[in-house]
């Protein structure tokens, strides 16, 4: 069976860097048309009064200043892909805590913290129900952690592992091998398939290929005609011998 490596990237897509910085910061920002979320300040003053009459606080009537246009000089405001808030306006859309300078995920207009960005749309394991935050495996398009996904009988790591299913879950080649397989009539270990093991079955009787062999003089009888001796199979020439 065949498992497919998950790899999660939820690390890198914690996009906030916030900076208190001055006008000619934030007009980079803006032109360049970054990835970053900038914190600055209302400022006193002819030039500043005049740029600030374009601010509109995102949140509109629900603004937690109040005002969605004040500008009050010493007032810490937040843009962010040409939009902005007052600094207590830019929150977590889900837990309404206010960013501040911690990470948070932009999601479909949508501002997320971290905490209920993983909550809401991390993938978690389909064992331990936890985030699989740094990597693992899928089994049935379901994801694992690596350390999760083990034998349903004895618990090892399946990850890089060469096993197959019953019943839709699991076993190492091992458990398979003493649970579900056939036995060998000759040597009586499990014949389990893996790897493409070949075996005879003749009747209710089942053999790996290496262990079917003449009773008597042990050659192989893998695409030869045999005789069964009671329990035993033998070639031609050693039941001819034996009639004699």
């Amino acid at each position: 069976m065949a498992m497919d490596i998950l790899s999660s990237d939820f690390d890198s897509r914690l996009r906030l860097k916030t900076k208190t910085v001055g006008g000619e910061r934030i007009k980079r920002a803006k032109d360049n048309n970054e990835d970053i979320a900038v914190l600055s300040m209302f400022l006193p003053g002819a030039t500043a009064a005049k740029e600030q009459e374009k601010f509109r606080c995102h949140l509109g009537l629900d603004c937690r200043v109040g005002d969605c246009r004040d500008t009050t000089p010493g007032t810490k405001k937040m843009e962010y892909k040409t939009r902005q808030w007052h600094e207590k306006c830019f929150c977590c859309c889900v837990c309404k805590t206010a960013i501040g300078t911690k990470s948070f995920i932009p999601r479909e207009q949508e501002i997320y913290c971290a905490g209920c960005y993983e909550e809401k749309y991390a993938t978690r394991c389909i064992k331990c129900k936890k985030i699989i935050t740094s990597g693992g495996v899928t089994y049935k398009n379901e994801p694992w952690h690596r350390e999760c996904f083990t034998c349903t009988h004895c618990q090892v790591s399946l990850a890089g592992q060469r096993f197959t299913s019953r019943d839709e879950k699991p076993y190492c080649a091992d458990c398979f091998g003493e649970l579900f397989a056939k036995r060998c009539t000759s040597c009586t270990k499990p014949i389990t398939g893996i790897g493409g093991t070949r075996f005879i079955s003749f009747e209710d009787r089942h053999w790996h290929n290496d262990c079917f062999i003449c009773a008597i003089c042990k050659t192989s009888l893998v695409g030869r005609g045999f005789i069964t001796d009671e329990q035993d199979v033998i070639c031609p020439e050693c039941a001819k011998q034996k009639l004699m």
